[in-house]
């Protein structure tokens, strides 16, 4: 699907603000409601548009500790990363896992109720097998800042 500069520019508003109206979408844009929405509809059908949905803040409704770890496994082979991963997807408190390279294998956020619920969780890792050989733990004491990445298609 080509896209051209209303596309683009119509990605760009609503990943800031899925709730714009038709009207003011369009005039930001440019274009008439009708042509604008067409264009919206043709996005979502493209797949490009995947959904709407509002970022919701869990720590006003739940008290949760975030805890980062840094995770190194003990063996370094397809079967162990991949069980280690899948471990992870099946753990409700981590967050966030990415695998890095240099020194460690994994930066894995976990957010519990408290740290003795952390610890707990670590404790039942450690006797699983899922083959951890160490990990450090960061508490975090504030968070500096958090923002969706800024979608721009200058490279486009």
């Amino acid at each position: 699907m080509k896209l051209d500069r209303y596309d683009f520019r119509i990605l760009e508003i609503l990943a800031k603000d899925g709730r714009i109206t038709k009207s003011r979408l369009a005039e930001a844009i440019n274009l008439s409601v009708s042509p604008c929405w067409e264009r919206v509809r043709r996005l979502e059908k493209a797949g490009i548009i995947e959904g709407y949905s509002a970022r919701i803040n869990p720590r006003a409704i739940v008290k949760r500790t975030p805890v980062w770890m840094q995770i190194e496994l003990k063996q370094h082979n397809a079967e162990s990363f991949s069980r280690f991963e899948q471990f992870v997807r099946d753990t409700p408190e981590v967050t966030e896992c990415v695998a890095v390279g240099g020194g460690v294998d994994y930066l894995v956020k976990v957010e519990a109720s408290s740290i003795d619920a952390y610890q707990r969780l670590i404790d039942e890792w450690l006797v699983s097998d899922v083959g951890i050989e160490r990990y450090f733990t960061y508490i975090v004491t504030k968070q500096v800042k958090r923002q969706d990445p800024p979608l721009s298609f200058d490279e486009a």
